[in-house]
């Protein structure tokens, strides 16, 4: 699994497209080969990954808009696992 530092500026991966499915009721993942339907959780995180913010700055931004604390870990447990499915990259 790839590791996710906290300084780290993920991005949506090339070749997918977040966005609002009507048909679907949910967000999705668009690539050449199909789709992938995203929970809100999921969708929360994705959204947030524009390669210009942090991790850091991502939990944040999670934390503050769902009055939660502790995201931290489950943020970049999910963020690993984006990156091993190729639907995350890392920002330079």
């Amino acid at each position: 699994m790839n590791e996710v530092s906290a300084d780290a500026r993920p991005r949506v991966g090339k070749g997918f497209r977040l966005q609002w499915e009507p048909a679907q009721d949910a967000h999705v993942l668009l690539y050449p080969e199909g789709m992938v339907k995203l929970n809100r959780t999921a969708a929360a995180i994705l959204s947030r990954c524009d390669g210009r913010r942090t991790v850091v700055e991502i939990v944040s931004d999670l934390e503050t808009t769902y009055g939660a604390t502790g995201l931290e870990k489950d943020v970049v447990d999910f963020m690993a696992t984006a990156l091993s499915r190729n639907w995350l990259e890392i920002g330079g």
